[in-house]
């Protein structure tokens, strides 16, 4: 018995001089096996002969490999103390973490290879996001086209409101620049988007005829989407001279946001998509030469009153330009007092292009005449006696102004007389 033990200790004598157990130093990395996880710590065997424990602030939730650990992974952690009150390593998964999130963030930005980012904040320029615990930027110009903030007039509280609305939220998006040293991160959303856009506009090419839903109205045009599948959406832009033939002020107040509109793909530029509504109507010009040749005398509405001249409406779908040169202004008249929005004037047809859809206007002599003619002796006589009304009336109201200054200044003087008998 005394000899099977002295032989086995013997054996255990050699094994550990044969094997040399190194203790790792603080701020190594070391790789083991999870032995325990809970939402508080995760213990690991390091290599069969130490534990370590990671925990609190260590865990590092942030990366995927470390949010769902379960017995038996294999992860990599960090030691910041050889020993601690149990006699255990130390250890941290963020250190190791951030290291990882280094690493795949180069990798990422070298393959161009899609990451997910979240929002923790946002300023008029754009969103503060992380990957993990890296901090990076979004910029507005980096938003893809759903999430950009389209608000009319471009009032900028409006935008700030709508960026802050993001807060919280998940992007996924490329890597556009990546500075380490300098701490610059930019992200790209739209950079993702055009990607996908690219695989499905392989389906669609110029000439196809859509059924779009207006997704945002801005002053010079709508954005519409349009596609089969739900999560395969494109969009595109109808430009404001491409809603219609007729002259349009303002999109909105024709169209509002979930409007439907069919529409003419007209041109593929990249990713983007140009399309139009009035192609498939037909075009309004191809009769005008008829209606309104050169020469013929024509009633318009006035549209718009410009320093440079008048738009001015002849039907629902043909509008004209009465340029100033061409409106007989007197010397020293001004556009802005002879001619007001929704009058109606008779004008002359200078030219039109057909093509061009230009149609060009001069005031008719005869409405001309009646701007500058003289009046006759009667309407003189009834303007004289006018003026002699407002004289007379001026007259009879200065006399009535002084009666009642004289009574005035007569009250006061009893005022003052009354008093003075008082006193004596």
């Amino acid at each position: 018995m005394t000899e099977d033990l002295t032989k086995d200790q013997k054996e255990f004598d050699k094994l550990l001089s044969d094997s040399t157990i190194v203790i790792p130093k603080i701020f190594e990395t070391v790789k083991g096996n999870v032995i325990a996880a809970s939402k508080a710590e995760v213990k690991l065997d390091i290599g069969g002969v130490l534990i370590g424990v990671v925990r609190g602030p260590e865990l590092y939730e942030e990366a995927e490999e470390y949010a769902n650990l379960k017995p038996g992974d294999e992860v990599e952690a960090t030691i910041v103390d050889k020993e601690n009150e149990n006699g255990e390593l130390e250890l941290s998964f963020r250190y190791a973490g951030q290291k990882k999130s280094w690493e795949d963030l180069r990798n990422a930005f070298q393959e161009k290879e899609v990451i997910s980012v979240k929002v923790f904040e946002a300023n008029k320029g754009g969103l503060l996001t992380k990957f993990r615990q890296i901090q990076g930027f979004l910029p507005v110009s980096q938003l893809a086209p759903e999430n950009y903030p389209r608000v009319s007039g471009g009032d900028k509280t409006k935008i700030l409101e709508k960026l802050k609305s993001f807060i919280g939220k998940s992007f996924d998006v490329h890597v556009l620049t990546l500075e380490e040293e300098e701490g610059r991160i930019i992200f790209s959303e739209k950079e993702v988007w055009t990607a996908k856009q690219k695989s499905i506009l392989s389906k669609y090419k110029e000439g196809v005829v859509v059924n779009s839903i207006v997704t945002a109205v801005t002053d010079f045009g709508v954005f519409v989407n349009f596609g089969d599948d739900e999560d395969k959406k494109l969009e595109g832009l109808i430009h404001i001279s491409e809603l219609a033939w007729q002259r349009i002020e303002n999109p909105s107040d024709i169209y509002k946001i979930g409007s439907e509109i069919k529409a003419e793909i007209i041109k593929i530029d990249g990713a983007k998509i140009f399309l139009s509504s009035k192609k498939l109507t037909e075009d309004p010009w191809k009769m005008a030469e008829k209606k309104y040749a050169v020469g013929n005398i024509v009633k318009g509405k006035v549209l718009k009153v410009n320093p440079f001249g008048l738009f001015v409406q002849l039907d629902d779908n043909i509008h004209g330009l009465a340029h100033i040169s061409h409106l007989d202004l007197a010397p020293g008249q001004k556009i802005f007092d002879v001619f007001a929005v929704d009058t109606e004037v008779d004008f002359s047809v200078m030219s039109i292009e057909i093509e061009q859809h230009r149609l060009g206007l001069k005031i008719h002599k005869e409405e001309s005449k009646k701007k500058d003619e003289k009046p006759t002796k009667k309407e003189e006589i009834k303007i004289e006696d006018k003026k002699e009304e407002k004289k007379v009336v001026k007259s009879e109201d200065k006399k009535e102004v002084k009666k009642n200054e004289k009574s005035d200044k007569e009250e006061k003087t009893k005022k003052k007389e009354a008093k003075k008998k008082k006193k004596e």
